[in-house]
């Protein structure tokens, strides 16, 4: 039963959260940097709170319980590395075909969102089939590369779920249900990322919103993982916590609070990334 709610819970996050966002995308076909912006630092700040205040600091309470060696922080602190490590280096694998930064359509000119913007507005767009064929294959790279990065976040949901006592009678009130739901977040403007390339560059709506979603599936993959490892034992536990941790902490600090910023230079953005931290605060003391 334990492993169904989990399975429906990261089927919510992961692949209707990325199928949203690319739904949004294929019937906007552009977003507000301005509001993205604000939406990825306000997830950031909730992330970081739940590593902080509830995935790092839960193996140190079991410790203080007598459960744990005395070396415990140790282990975590090693576990947020390897996790933390982990997660780079995928997206080191990964960022010569998705970073705005990288060229990848044409070798003088950096395929920034403004560049994308322009070329599917363009009212030479149609003719360039040259292009079109670029913006589809860096749609299929983007997906490629956000299902490879939910797999570590689906873990994160897992390891979550595996220190909630009786999960069925907390499915909605845990810390895994709420990193579940900052995930699902998160997934919005990723599964937008996709769909508006693969729309421009010539895949229909309807297949282009569909990939997408099914781009989210790795997540119920990485929760099943997360949560199974964090039921053997308590070490195994401490570990699944602490990897689930630095693999978030990746996230926040490597890719949504520098893509907040460069989407939008101003400080509003640490504004709501500071609002995302208390609340998620708030969210983890209730």
């Amino acid at each position: 039963m334990a492993y169904t709610a989990i399975i429906i819970i990261t089927l919510i996050s992961g692949v209707i959260g990325t199928g949203l966002g690319g739904l949004i995308g294929a019937i906007l076909k552009r977003e507000s940097n301005k509001v993205v912006s604000l939406l990825l630092s306000f997830a950031a700040g909730i992330m970081l709170a739940v590593v902080c205040f509830d995935l790092m600091s839960e193996p140190i309470n079991m410790m203080k319980e007598g459960s744990l060696p005395s070396y415990t922080p140790l282990i975590v602190v090693a576990a947020v590395i390897v996790g933390y490590g982990v997660v780079y280096l995928l997206n080191f694998a990964i960022d010569k075909h998705t970073n705005h930064e990288v060229k990848h359509i044409d070798e003088n000119h950096p395929t920034t969102a403004d560049d994308l913007d322009e070329l599917i507005h363009a009212d030479h767009f149609e003719s360039h089939k040259k292009t079109n064929s670029n913006l589809f294959v860096a749609g299929l790279v983007m997906m490629s590369a956000i299902a490879l990065h939910n797999l570590p976040e689906g873990m994160v949901i897992g390891a979550s779920y595996a220190i909630t006592p009786d999960i069925i009678s907390n499915l909605f009130s845990s810390s895994g249900f709420i990193m579940a739901m900052v995930i699902g977040l998160h997934n919005i403007p990723e599964g937008m990322a996709v769909s508006v390339p693969l729309i421009s560059g010539g895949m229909s709506k309807t297949k282009a919103v569909a990939l997408t979603a099914i781009s989210g599936l790795p997540t119920v993959v990485g929760a099943l993982i997360g949560y199974a490892l964090g039921g053997i034992n308590e070490i195994m536990l401490t570990l699944s916590l602490g990897f689930a941790s630095g693999a978030m902490l990746y996230v926040v600090f490597g890719e949504l609070l520098p893509e907040s910023i460069l989407m939008w230079k101003s400080k509003l953005p640490a504004l709501s990334l500071f609002i995302g931290l208390l609340a998620g605060f708030l969210l983890v003391m209730f």
